[in-house]
């Protein structure tokens, strides 16, 4: 027997999944083909063709979004050993006193988590049955989301498109009413025509590193499946510990520049490799054993 038993490891999965939609990291990616090009000293196209996982609209967040946990005693421990052993009438009672004192403020809270994640979701509720239909809707009505399908279990099919100019920084996924907190790849541009390009959520971190896992959808999912795994989970199988219909992180992002920009900075494995057409590429094969967010720094033009 453990100190802390599995029921107890997946409510604490549970309320960190809700710190984590409450925060705004509730997106992340599964199986993806993504390519940024910098067409010109002032335009770029951009592509996403893949999965979006919405935790909001997930099993494991609609579970707690309409259910009241059910009371589960603490395990008791022997003062001396510290041996776990059954607990008395009277410890039972006791626990059984204090959580029900609670149950206002659990409502309250659980009452007010909700009212929060409808407000993140751009008033869509979450628990409503046609949640995602509404989601599927409100992404086809915006450019560029040319295919939305929804798979099950809050896992969405993509397929993104659209071009711009160099004229404001970019976004993806930029999504009406929702919060621009949860960005898989930024487009931001510097003095002296230079752009920053980073993908914050093509990357795998564990809870090693919250502050750099809330920038990104996949590393701080991934540790909200790790508490919620089975006791005896193979934690050397990153997929062995999944939050139910979260998808596995695999893909690709590319960086394509026009002939005569200059790549100054970036961190792929092999660096840049000349295009058939001019210009150069740059190459990130992303999967849960990724440990670093692609970035590079480009001089689009004068």
């Amino acid at each position: 027997m453990t100190m802390f038993s599995t029921i107890r490891l997946r409510a604490a999965a549970l309320l960190t999944g809700f710190a984590l939609v409450l925060s705004g990291c509730f997106m992340s990616p599964g199986k993806f083909t993504s390519e940024l090009a910098l067409t010109g000293p002032d335009s770029f196209t951009f592509s996403y063709e893949g999965e979006i996982f919405f935790l909001t609209l997930s099993k494991l967040a609609l579970m707690g979004a309409t259910t009241e946990e059910a009371f589960t005693p603490s395990e008791c421990y022997d003062e001396e050993t510290y041996e776990p052993r059954e607990c008395t009438k009277e410890e039972l009672a006791s626990q059984r006193a204090e959580w029900d004192a609670g149950a206002e403020e659990r409502a309250a809270k659980a009452k007010k988590d909700a009212e929060m994640m409808k407000a993140m979701m751009g008033g869509i509720d979450p628990t409503d049955p046609k949640a995602t239909e509404e989601m599927v809707r409100l992404l086809e009505r915006q450019k560029g989301w040319n295919r939305v399908v929804h798979k099950g279990d809050g896992l969405f099919e993509v397929s993104y498109s659209v071009s711009g100019t160099l004229g404001h920084d970019f976004m993806f996924p930029t999504i009406e009413g929702f919060p621009a907190t949860n960005p898989f790849v930024q487009m931001i541009l510097r003095d002296g025509g230079q752009v920053r390009i980073n993908a914050p959520a093509f990357v795998f971190q564990s809870g090693d590193n919250p502050m750099g896992a809330m920038m990104g959808g996949m590393g701080s999912l991934a540790s909200l499946a790790a508490m919620g795994a089975a006791e005896d989970a193979n934690k050397d199988n990153p997929e062995a510990a999944q939050i139910p219909g979260m998808p596995v992180l695999d893909g690709t992002f590319t960086i394509r520049t026009a002939p005569g920009m200059r790549i100054l900075a970036n961190n792929t494995d092999e660096g840049a490799e000349a295009a058939t057409a001019g210009g150069e590429v740059l190459r990130w094969n992303i999967s849960q054993r990724t440990s670093a967010a692609p970035t590079a720094l480009i001089a689009a033009g004068g």
